[in-house]
């Protein structure tokens, strides 16, 4: 049953407690995962087993995890590697949140890596060798990339107003897509480490509009009304660090490079 956000007090239409309020509203519209692992069919007793273990056992820490985002990960030393990655994320508190990353939402998705995401107080606070592994989320929010599916605008702008000018450190262990194409039918391989798309133009031709298809929305209005959260963002580490590999690209408004930004400043503080 979906739930009207207008029948909702007025005090529960502010940040982010509407957002977690709703977010197990979902949408209908599920992908399925493009990988199948191969296994004898046991329908009966594993169907057994889950229903013995689903009235003895709770859910446990899973029970946390109900803020659905979906965007895209390129891998850092193979970018044409790219996955839609579906988060369901705990947020610790305010500073921390940590996600297991799915390749669908249907309930026979893949699980295919993890993900921590750290505010930029806990980021400034990493060693520097240490913040080569997290990327940044400015580009995922102000394209337009990063959703949450089934929340209302309100919302949605909400939660992503809390992720802005933070950081995530991916490592995917299964490679089940490569871009529209099934990849891997089990996890083989050490685990990747994952980045974000940081220009317009970076993402496989197809790979985002296939997931608006699907999913009933359009990413580049998304972005539009996004707009209103460019104030906020602050220079970044990281954005740059897969520039070099892909070309005609274009800049995402509000997304910058913390060097290059402090190689712009230099300059125009000299000339003052």
């Amino acid at each position: 049953m979906r739930m009207d956000p207008t029948t909702l007090p007025r005090c529960a239409m502010h940040g982010v407690l509407l957002a977690l309020i709703l977010a197990a509203c979902g949408d209908p519209r599920t992908s399925s995962p493009l990988a199948t692992p191969p296994g004898k069919p046991e329908r009966a007793r594993t169907d057994l087993l889950e229903s013995g273990a689903a009235m003895l056992q709770d859910n446990g820490p899973v029970a946390k995890l109900d803020i659905h985002l979906v965007g895209f990960h390129p891998m850092k030393d193979h970018p044409r590697h790219q996955m839609e990655a579906h988060h369901y994320c705990r947020q610790v508190n305010v500073d921390f949140a940590q996600c297991v990353l799915f390749d669908a939402e249907g309930a026979d998705a893949n699980l295919t890596g993890i993900e921590y995401i750290v505010s930029e107080r806990l980021f400034e606070e990493l060693p520097p060798e240490e913040r080569a592994y997290w990327h940044p989320h400015n580009g995922e929010i102000l394209s337009g990339q990063l959703v949450a599916p089934g929340l209302p605008e309100r919302a949605e702008t909400a939660l992503m107003r809390t992720k802005i000018n933070s950081y995530g450190k991916t490592w995917h262990t299964w490679h089940t897509h490569d871009g529209l194409r099934p990849g891997d039918r089990l996890p083989y391989g050490p685990a990747l480490l994952a980045w974000s798309f940081n220009r317009n133009g970076e993402a496989l031709p197809g790979l985002v509009e296939a997931r608006d298809r699907r999913m009933g929305i359009d990413s580049a209005a998304i972005a539009r009304r996004r707009q209103l959260l460019v104030p906020l963002a602050r220079p970044q580490e990281g954005v740059d660090a897969m520039r070099s590999d892909f070309r005609g690209t274009t800049p995402i408004l509000g997304v910058v490079d913390r060097n290059n930004a402090a190689r712009v400043a230099e300059p125009a503080q000299r000339a003052r």
